[in-house]
């Protein structure tokens, strides 16, 4: 490279979509040999793989703080302007983003290229108009090129975050604020990408690509987009205007925002900015000057002397303190840098060793190495202290094993995203060290290692971030929606609807279950989606269900009709108890005529299951009237059958009383018991016919009962009852609660007539086996027999009974003998039995 006045010398200047990168590579192609400087690290791998296409890959370098791709006969030279090397000669040279020299942090290393390096025969600078008077200045025999903008930028004032149009960036400055605003376009959009400086590029490329791709439709960033990022944004809307610029918080100046709101209009397509609904409005002044591209020319750009002296420590320093050989020029406050120099020689170690003009070198050298970790001076400080002291050992290399420990510590790809973001700036900082090849023995190895590395960490995050804030489902809907293509639903054979490989919901029976997200686009395309599936679906269902046999069918325990594992219809409220009606468990998706074709064959179903498994009252509600079955007889059994064979005998004593012998004679034969407190019928106490009264019972109470109880378990004589059953719903499965424990009533009738005789034969041992009726020992027994009509406790001499005397005149009104005081004795050959019955 060439830094006298020899060749041209072209300043192209322009505010953003102007073409002016698109124009310098373009020269650069046309010449024998060229080299380009970026500001990034992101913008010089894109151009690099785009001249790679053009010419080769042998034909191209790659030269970065990170990454170097050096062919063995290179003719271009893709670079970051820190890392374009200045000693090699070439036709072309450009470096990009010129007025960067006025950059506090970085506007030396730009200042030195525009004062020194040159092409061959051509050199151009690309920047903003603002850096024109100071390039015209200190680059004698410069020319100009004004590039216009292609597209028109207008400001549209405020809007709401859940009403920006599609294709907007949303720009926020700190990390916070763009968690919280994608987390909230995620939720009302589907989703955002997240583009930030502290991305490594892999990452920050992966994100733009979901934008890029239209998987989703916003993107929220910081100013990390205002540079480095070509996209096809519509609007740029600001969640803020103002940011801490690393010193403190201030107002974004009009080339700040310039820059930023540049990115929305590509080539010829116009552009919008504005704020976000909860930001002041900009000044009126800065949007003028931001829709112009007028600016106020730079003052002074930043300078950094050069010709750094290594004959000692204060040397160095004194050197790079000189101020600028000319105006125009300013010296920055301590750069970086030379903070982590200043940091590293407060260690007397280091400052020992740094006593000949190599160490000097090495030294600054090593303080040039970047905090991509942003940490503080000091805390990067100690990590290049270890990192120089090595290098001044005998070998004057790493050692292996000390690199490998540290790079081993940052080789995992668990945590969050700010643990993966930490660990990607370790990984840039090594990356960064292994490129330096005399610093390392297996330089190459390292590279590789890290790179490696560096990629796994990206590609987590990229994918913890795409977890987090992009809704796949919805985006993915959200963009078919805008076609006019039908979405196509697969249904797997559990019931799973899926649309090109996204999870709607299920299909459970004749009802379609969608996963809910509360945005209601996405769920109108998750509801359209599978209406286009569903309905040739139930169309077959429909035919298998007409076609299907009775063992097919089944109740649950909710009253509900089952087929192939899926309720597809409930018992709810009918005429009779044992005539419930159907609801089929559909929506609008079946057809109306196979509604009616699933309940016709459903309701032949049931008849025939309510007929088979309670055959005793169906027979009773079906015997014609003769002169044995009078009205007195049918009423009964109409009750009885309301309760689903089973009802206090309370609520039918006074037909009971007006009985004759006949009627009671044909009760019996219907197979209708007269127990002391319960009319009941014997045959119905199994297991099935418990189940089905249960059933019924739910079916005939849905709309009312705020719960539904549950069944009682099969086989079982008792069970615990649990607390607010209902006392109709025990009375109708054939049970009755006492204190907590449900007994079957024919088995309670059976233990009531037990007691009942004894007392007529005045015995005065309760044998224990007879408690065994219930399965409840004699103080299990107390609550029981008192429920019965009988006073009992026990006492030292065991189990004691009687008879109420509203109770003994009840049952001497109905013809019983008042029975005696029964005792079970302690003493008893079944009192051992007693202990082993549960109470």
């Amino acid at each position: 490279m060439t830094t006298s006045g020899s060749g041209v010398v072209t300043a192209v200047l322009g505010p953003t979509n102007t073409g002016k990168t698109y124009l310098a590579m373009d020269r650069m192609l046309g010449h024998a040999t060229g080299m380009i400087g970026f500001p990034l690290r992101l913008l010089a791998r894109e151009n690099y793989d785009r001249v790679v296409r053009a010419k080769g890959a042998g034909a191209v370098a790659l030269i970065t703080g990170e990454e170097k791709i050096i062919p063995a006969a290179p003719r271009y030279y893709i670079c970051t302007v820190e890392s374009m090397p200045v000693d090699r000669d070439v036709a072309f040279l450009a470096v990009d983003e010129i007025q960067l020299a006025a950059d506090v942090d970085r506007g030396h290393v730009f200042t030195d290229r525009l004062l020194h390096a040159r092409g061959r025969i051509e050199t151009m600078f690309l920047g903003a108009e603002t850096i024109r008077p100071l390039i015209r200045k200190l680059v004698p025999g410069v020319q100009f090129v004004t590039r216009p903008r292609f597209s028109k930028l207008v400001y549209t004032g405020p809007k709401k975050l859940t009403r920006l149009p599609r294709r907007s960036a949303v720009v926020a400055f700190s990390v916070s604020e763009v968690y919280g605003i994608a987390e909230l376009i995620r939720r009302h959009r589907g989703g955002a990408a997240v583009v930030m400086g502290a991305l490594s590029p892999r990452t920050r490329n992966a994100q733009v690509s979901l934008y890029q791709n239209g998987d989703v439709d916003y993107m929220v960033a910081t100013d990390a987009i205002g540079m480095g990022l070509n996209m096809d944004v519509d609007h740029v809307a600001f969640a803020s205007t103002s940011k801490f610029d690393g010193h403190a918080p201030r107002a974004l100046v009009a080339t700040e925002m310039a820059q930023i709101a540049g990115r929305a209009g590509r080539h010829m397509n116009d552009g919008t900015f504005g704020v976000t609904a909860d930001v002041p409005g900009i000044d009126p002044d800065i949007i003028a000057r931001v829709e112009s591209h007028e600016f106020p020319p730079l003052n002074a750009l930043f300078w950094r002397n050069t010709d750094l002296r290594f004959t000692s420590v204060d040397a160095l320093r004194s050197s790079l303190r000189i101020m600028p050989p000319m105006r125009g020029l300013t010296r920055p406050p301590p750069s970086e840098d030379q903070l982590i120099l200043d940091a590293m020689l407060k260690d007397t170690a280091v400052y020992e060793r740094a006593r000949d003009p190599a160490r000097i070198r090495m030294l600054w050298e090593v303080a040039q190495v970047p905090d991509f970790r942003k940490l503080k001076a000091e805390q990067h400080a100690r990590l290049m202290i270890q990192v120089y002291t090595h290098l001044t050992e005998n070998d004057e290399v790493l050692p292996e094993d000390w690199v490998a420990a540290q790079v081993a510590r940052i080789d995992r790809t668990d945590g969050d995203i700010h643990a993966l973001m930490d660990r990607i700036a370790a990984t840039r900082v090594w990356t960064y060290i292994s490129h330096r090849n005399a610093w390392l023995a297996d330089a190459l190895g390292w590279q590789e290692r890290t790179r490696q590395i560096e990629d796994r960490l990206s590609d987590a995050l990229h994918e913890k971030l795409t977890q987090q804030f992009v809704d796949r489902r919805t985006a993915h809907l959200v963009k078919r929606l805008r076609g006019d293509d039908v979405l196509d639903a697969a249904i797997a054979d559990d019931g799973l609807v899926e649309v090109d490989g996204h999870r709607l919901g299920h299909l459970e029976g004749l009802r379609f279950r969608p996963d809910r997200t509360g945005l209601r686009t996405a769920d109108r395309a998750v509801v359209n989606a599978a209406a286009a599936a569903l309905r040739p679906v139930l169309a077959l269902r429909t035919a298998a269900i007409v076609a299907a046999g009775d063992d097919a069918f089944s109740l649950d325990d909710q009253a509900r009709l089952v087929w192939r594992n899926e309720a597809i219809a409930v018992l709810e409220p009918g005429s009779e108890r044992l005539k419930p009606s159907i609801q089929i468990l559909c929506d609008e998706r079946l057809e109306s005529t196979d509604r009616i074709r699933i309940e016709t064959r459903l309701r032949v179903w049931l008849v025939a299951h309510i007929g088979a498994v309670l055959r005793p009252l169906v027979t009773a509600t079906d015997v014609p009237t003769t002169a044995a079955v009078t009205a007195s007889v049918r009423g009964i059994v109409f009750q009885l059958a309301e309760n689903t064979g089973a009802v206090p005998r309370a609520a039918v004593e006074p037909q009971l009383m007006a009985l004759s012998t006949p009627e009671r004679e044909t009760l019996a034969r219907l197979g209708i018991r007269f127990g002391v407190d319960y009319v009941f019928m014997p045959a119905l106490m199994k297991a099935a016919p418990i189940r089905l009264r249960g059933q019924l019972w739910i079916a005939a109470h849905r709309a009312s009962a705020d719960l539904t109880p549950a069944l009682p378990p099969p086989g079982r004589v008792t069970f615990p009852a649990a607390p607010g059953t209902p006392e109709s719903f025990m009375t109708g499965c054939g049970y009755r609660a006492i204190a907590g424990t449900a007994y079957r009533l024919d088995m309670l009738e059976r233990f009531a007539a037990v007691a009942r005789r004894l007392a007529r034969e005045k015995v005065k041992v309760l044998p224990p086996v007879h408690l065994s009726l219930l399965g409840v020992s004699a103080e299990g027994a107390v609550p029981v027999l008192q429920a019965l009509g009988f006073k009992a406790k026990v006492d030292e001499t065991g189990l004691a009974f009687t008879p109420r005397r509203d109770r003994m005149a009840q049952r001497t009104r109905k013809g019983f003998a008042p029975p005696p005081v029964v005792t079970v004795r302690d003493d008893s050959p079944f009192a051992k039995l007693r202990a082993l019955i549960p109470s």
